[in-house]
């Protein structure tokens, strides 16, 4: 009797210039390979894929999507129709959009301040302090920047592009305790926290938005304090409708208070961080197994 064998997609993107590359992906490949699945990294807008092929997509390092937030949304609920998804539709589409963090903080969930501006609506920046600018929908810092009271003319030009080409954007306090302690991203696996990692701040004074950043700045490991874990587990209980959620990383910042605020809650294509975690990769392997097999 032949056993069936297990079909894993680990969606990603094409390569491109503005698209970092995706170190985690051989090492799961081979892992999962290792661990008698067939598994195969796969282009999420590749024409003609079979995704009721494989027994679970694995939305991996889509890290191109931010340009094209809706069709990958499409993307996601037609694959979630044609196999099981991880995350799935309802959460990829939460999740695209940073305006989630509103409805975070009306949970209850501690947060970094944030407004919003839509195309069309008046601009109102900070007058007496450093701010960052940034769209609701983004990865890797893209169209970000800080800016301090004197270059409002700089960011309402920002703002202008932004909302010339149909994005919300961001407007928030720059968090100075990145300078100091700076982000923590504790990063979760079937409901458990796998791993925790620190860098530090990604916005320099003066980088233009539309410059490349480099996003992980001197990543390193982290052992989160009971405090980042309770907030980290606050965020992830707000998740509407409570989905089951196959992997998460909560980014945290320190507010003026020092106590743990929510930067970013990454429940599509966050960066696993396995090459600095390699002792995580057998654990990663069995919660996508599991995945697949339930």
């Amino acid at each position: 009797m032949e056993i069936a064998v297990t079909r894993i997609a680990l969606v990603t993107c094409r390569p491109g210039p503005e698209v970092s590359v995706d170190r985690d992906l051989p090492v799961l490949v081979e892992a999962l390979g290792e661990a008698g699945a067939d598994a195969v990294a796969v282009e999420w807008d590749r024409a003609g894929v079979d995704w009721g092929a494989f027994d679970l997509a694995v939305i991996r390092s889509t890290w191109d999507y931010s340009w094209r937030a809706a069709e990958f949304v499409e993307w996601a609920e037609a694959c979630g129709k044609a196999t099981r998804l991880a995350n799935p539709a309802d959460v990829v589409r939460w999740n695209v959009d940073k305006r989630y963090l509103g409805e975070l903080a009306a949970a209850g969930v501690p947060v970094v301040p944030t407004r919003y501006v839509a195309p069309g609506e008046t601009v109102e920046l900070p007058g007496d302090r450093e701010y960052v600018v940034k769209p609701t929908s983004g990865a890797g810092a893209r169209f970000a920047a800080r800016y301090t009271p004197d270059q409002h003319d700089i960011a309402v030009r920002h703002l202008s592009r932004m909302h010339a080409e149909g994005f919300t954007a961001m407007v928030q306090p720059y968090v100075t305790g990145i300078d100091v302690a700076g982000e923590r991203a504790l990063q979760f696996f079937a409901g458990r926290l796998l791993h925790a990692s620190r860098k530090g701040a990604v916005l320099a004074r003066g980088t233009a938005y539309d410059e490349r950043k480099v996003a992980h700045p001197g990543l390193e490991i982290w052992h989160p304090t009971d405090a980042e874990l309770a907030v980290a587990e606050r965020a992830l209980a707000a998740v509407p409708g409570a989905p089951e959620l196959l992997y998460a990383r909560v980014d945290l910042v320190d507010g003026e208070d020092g106590e743990p605020r929510v930067m970013e809650l990454e429940l599509v294509e966050p960066n696993l961080f396995l090459s600095l975690h390699s002792a995580s990769v057998p654990g990663v392997v069995g919660a996508v197994l599991g995945a697949a097999r339930g």
